[in-house]
């Protein structure tokens, strides 16, 4: 019988990515509206690990069951790590993904290849049936480039270099395997894994 899990989101994509590492340990994830949490949780923390706290507080206070809830964004070396928690709200609250990259591009004009270090951070919070929380931490690393480039991804993706591609460059299935979500995903798996041995 599978266990369900309430993910502190209503984005079918990332219930789509989860469902697909978590399902085969056993677990069946579902959205926060379709576990009747349907509201909207502010994100007021000044850390990734504070906003995905948050988030799961907030869904498990109304369900009172499993929830797990990421935050992630981008972070910036020269920019001394921003846009970091902001990386949504970076240009404005309703600029585009390609609003986004401009700003960030332009606020690097001129800086040489040396200094535009830069990371994906994710950190999901996990709340046990029992209310005990969790945190894992994944983070990929990488650099700026010029221009944004490629056509698949989202967010900052076409401009974040993993290599000589960007994010947006590389198939999703490739991405999934370096990612800071799939490696934030992967602790999470651990974590559930030994939970499953304890109460074996």
């Amino acid at each position: 019988m599978s266990k369900k899990i309430i993910l502190a989101s209503n984005n079918k994509n990332k219930i789509r990515e989860i469902s697909e590492i978590l399902s085969p340990l056993g677990y069946e994830v579902i959205s926060q509206r379709d576990a009747g949490a349907d509201f909207e949780v502010e994100e007021t923390g000044t850390t990734f690990a504070e906003n995905a706290a948050i988030k799961a507080r907030a869904v498990y206070e109304r369900c009172k069951t499993a929830v797990i809830a990421d935050d992630s964004g981008l972070e910036v070396d020269y920019l001394k790590g921003a846009p970091g928690v902001y990386s949504h709200r970076y240009a404005g609250e309703n600029a585009t993904d390609a609003d986004r990259n401009a700003k960030l591009l332009n606020e690097l004009s001129g800086v040489p290849e040396e200094n535009r270090g830069a990371q994906f951070t994710c950190v999901i919070c996990f709340i046990d049936e029992n209310g005990r929380e969790e945190l894992v931490k994944g983070v990929c690393r990488g650099k700026i480039g010029y221009e944004p480039m490629g056509e698949n991804g989202f967010g900052y993706d076409p401009v974040f270099m993993c290599g000589e591609k960007s994010f947006a460059q590389i198939s999703p299935k490739e991405k999934n395997k370096i990612s800071h979500r799939a490696k934030a995903l992967d602790g999470l798996c651990s974590l559930l894994k030994k939970k499953e041995e304890y109460h074996a």
